[in-house]
């Protein structure tokens, strides 16, 4: 049996049933909480139409027949100024430690700077230590207070960067 080759791609529309359940599969396994974060999110399970707007973009970790996990670029919701937040960045167990979230997120940042945001703004949840650690290696500082208004009242993590 060949091993299929991962790679990290935009996403397409029959991707959404797959990112959905690898999204919403983290929440139990962390212990982060439904109400209040990505878990209830009306676009969580239409995560391609999600994305089709200008200065937008989700990628995803697939190999021909799975999709293992994902994160998008897109301006900072309920904010004026010229801020994108990095959104939905969840990856699944099969794919963690191998170096895909590093290279899944320096795909964002790249793509934050090709659509010319000034800032990068993430919400995460304490519980997502590994993320916290690769966001802080890249630069990402911690705030005291949310910016903008994502709904995602039960994330306990804001951080930014200069781009």
């Amino acid at each position: 049996m060949s091993k299929d080759t991962i790679v990290i791609r935009e996403i397409r529309p029959e991707d959404n049933p797959q990112i959905e359940a690898v999204i919403k599969g983290c929440f139990p396994e962390f212990k982060i909480p439904l109400k209040g974060t990505a878990y209830e999110d009306a676009e969580t399970p239409l995560m391609y139409e999600s994305y089709q707007g200008d200065k937008e973009v989700y990628y995803v970790v697939a190999s021909s027949t799975e999709v293992f996990g994902g994160a998008g670029i897109k301006q900072l919701k309920n904010f004026d100024g010229n801020v994108c937040e990095l959104q939905k960045m969840y990856f699944s167990p099969k794919v963690r430690g191998k170096g895909f979230g590093r290279k899944m997120f320096e795909a964002c940042l790249k793509a934050a700077k090709d659509f010319e945001f000034e800032t990068c703004y993430l919400e995460s949840a304490l519980q997502l230590k590994a993320a916290i650690h690769i966001y802080e290696d890249y630069g990402f500082e911690h705030r005291e207070e949310p910016l903008g208004n994502t709904g995602h009242y039960s994330c306990g993590v804001w951080m930014m960067k200069n781009l």
